[in-house]
């Protein structure tokens, strides 16, 4: 089955969006190079994906000595770290980067000045269909996908055994707090902390992922009406404060300093906690942990919006590659031609597939080779038409982490009722849509 049969269903019904915030591991860190020798190309390249900081070093080394010609520096911030405010820092300095990443419409239109047109590489002609939607303006494609990505709630699939729960049963909000429930009642028997860890120091994690399902609903799965939106109803505000206090309620705590780190890789990692909201990006970061846990031991269920979208997974592009338009001629071709020989080149396919651990966003891959249960988790939902869209990159620039995320903490401290949250979401998202 190809890619593109295979996950069409992802992209056709779900406009495929990403995050600025980054799914992110630890702190990222940034590579300085030595200048290159004279006569060679340098494609300096400021990404935000640390989960596949090494793997992705070691394909530009091999790409370099298949093309000594061309020097790629790789500088990765993400993580606990803002790429977006990272990167338009970058840029003030003077420092520019060749290739870069953007989000979706909200972030073409904030770097339209900077933005080379890559309708002519071959990445974008394979690009499966849907998955352009958000960085095409014009009839002009301006980023090219990273990989698809899904994520929900994460659950330990032993300790579930151990509670009596059944995970199949999961297909709706009032099944999912019966589950979580039983698993508090059991803790001490089955080993575990809490049923959740809540990772609210994250504001991407809840003013961008968490909200998603709840305005995808709303806007009926199109992130462009969401982008194009002067105002929001915010129509499931109720449901959306349900999942907030039900993992709040039930999570270790205080949820307020529980970072990314501790949720991934303390708490879920070492069986402390047996649901965790995240997705297949956290695959490397679970099996560094322990292997064998992460292979054969981890589910997904879905985040669901109680009477309206109860057993689907968001699903959708993380981010996009972007070429600076601003290079010289022979840097921006330098860039395409690699950005092109990741995504279509056999070498390239197979570390995307085996090192990267990505599901492609291209068509001519063998699905087979999906590398982590997780990831086929997402694809199997995907199959079965059990996704939504990822339109929070159709919020105004940083509303989602700087406005309703910083505000959703502040809830959970118990310094702001939730009446004031919504209208403080309202008239944010208003006045920056003025």
């Amino acid at each position: 089955m190809s890619m593109k049969k295979g996950v069409i269903i992802a992209t056709a019904s779900a406009l495929v969006l990403g995050s600025l915030a980054g799914c992110g591991s630890k702190t990222g860190t940034e590579n300085t190079a030595s200048p290159a020798p004279g006569g060679q190309t340098v494609i300096d390249i400021y990404q935000f994906k640390v989960e596949f900081k090494d793997q992705f070093e070691a394909v530009a080394k091999a790409y370099e000595k298949a093309n000594p010609n061309v020097k790629i520096n790789i500088s990765t911030v993400g993580g606990g770290d803002d790429y977006g405010a990272s990167l338009k820092a970058k840029f003030a300095s003077g420092a520019e980067p060749a290739i870069f990443n953007v989000g979706g419409p909200q972030d073409v239109a904030d770097w339209k000045n900077k933005l080379a047109d890559l309708s002519d590489t071959e990445a974008a002609k394979k690009a499966l269909s849907g998955s352009l939607t958000g960085v095409t303006v014009d009839n002009k494609t301006y980023g090219l996908p990273f990989s698809q990505e899904g994520y929900g709630l994460l659950y330990n699939k032993e300790v579930f055994k151990k509670a009596g729960i059944d995970p199949a049963t999961i297909t709706s909000y009032d099944a999912l707090v019966k589950a979580v429930e039983t698993l508090d009642a059991k803790k001490k028997d089955i080993g575990i902390e809490a049923p959740f860890a809540f990772a609210a120091k994250e504001t991407w994690i809840t003013g961008l992922h968490l909200s998603n399902p709840f305005f995808a609903a709303e806007f009926d799965n199109d992130i462009n009406k969401v982008y194009q939106a002067k105002e929001i109803e915010f129509k499931y505000q109720d449901q959306l404060k349900k999942m907030i206090d039900l993992q709040q309620k039930y999570s270790v705590q205080p949820t307020v300093s529980l970072d990314y780190s501790r949720q991934v890789e303390e708490l879920f990692s070492q069986g402390k906690v047996a649901i965790t909201q995240q997705g297949n990006w956290v695959y490397n970061a679970i099996a560094d942990i322990d292997k064998d846990f992460a292979d054969n031991n981890v589910g997904l269920l879905p985040i669901p919006v109680q009477g309206v979208k109860e057993d689907v997974v968001p699903v959708g592009i993380p981010m996009y590659w972007a070429v600076n338009e601003s290079k010289d001629d022979a840097t921006k071709k330098a860039s395409k031609d690699f950005l092109d020989w990741l995504y279509t080149s056999d070498e390239g396919k197979r570390a995307v597939l085996e090192d990267f651990k990505f599901v492609p966003a291209y068509d001519g891959y063998d699905t087979a080779k999906i590398a982590d249960p997780i990831s086929r988790e997402v694809y199997r939902f995907a199959q079965e038409g059990k996704t939504s869209s990822w339109v929070f990159m159709g919020y105004p620039s940083a509303w989602g982490m700087d406005k309703l995320g910083a505000d959703i903490q502040q809830y959970i401290s118990g310094k702001l009722p939730w009446d004031q949250l919504v209208k403080n979401a309202k008239d944010t998202w208003k006045a920056a849509r003025q």
